[in-house]
């Protein structure tokens, strides 16, 4: 129940007054871990990692500057893949920084890295393959670079997402 208020707050509030970030900048959105998020272990449960990705991704693309515009062309983003990495646990009560950044796309997805950072050190690397999908179909990547008028060349995709790509591709493979 508290994401959706935290899903109305952000679409009511927080995206209307958030920083402006590049194409290529890191957005940071910051919450805290209530009692209701923890499990019987007493930290942040690890359905919640996910959910909180979402609002983070959500305000990044708000933070762009393009959410209001993909939203009236009718672009969903879909998450294709992800892959988490926890390194130490959110306890109730603490405060945390999700930290949400484009680091590559390919000629079919994008790829994001999400960080939970609190005053502990890292808690939790995350990468996200996605694709925007609009009636039914997938927006190709070269729409979505001109929609945003990003016009520089990609990043050197990093060496993990590269991996995880051929890893992927693997798993496709073998189940095929």
């Amino acid at each position: 129940m508290n994401l959706y208020f935290r899903l109305f707050w952000l679409f009511a509030w927080r995206t209307r007054h958030c920083n402006k970030i590049g194409f290529l900048g890191t957005s940071k959105l910051t919450y805290r871990a209530m009692p209701s998020d923890c499990d019987i272990n007493f930290h942040l449960t690890n359905s919640r990692y996910p959910a909180f990705m979402d609002l983070a991704r959500t305000y990044m693309m708000a933070e762009m500057g393009f959410l209001k515009r993909f939203i009236k062309l009718g672009w969903m983003p879909i998450v294709n893949a992800a892959a988490f990495t926890y390194i130490r646990d959110i306890k109730p009560w603490a405060k945390f920084e999700i930290e949400t950044k484009l680091v590559a796309w390919d000629e079919k997805y994008f790829y994001i890295e999400q960080r939970f950072v609190s005053e502990r050190g890292l808690h939790c690397i995350a990468l996200v393959r996605g694709v925007f999908i609009c009636k039914r179909k997938q927006v190709p990547i070269a729409d979505m670079l001109q929609e945003v008028n990003f016009k520089d060349p990609m990043p050197e995709m990093p060496a993990e997402v590269v991996k995880w790509k051929q890893f992927l591709q693997l798993k496709k493979e073998r189940n095929s």
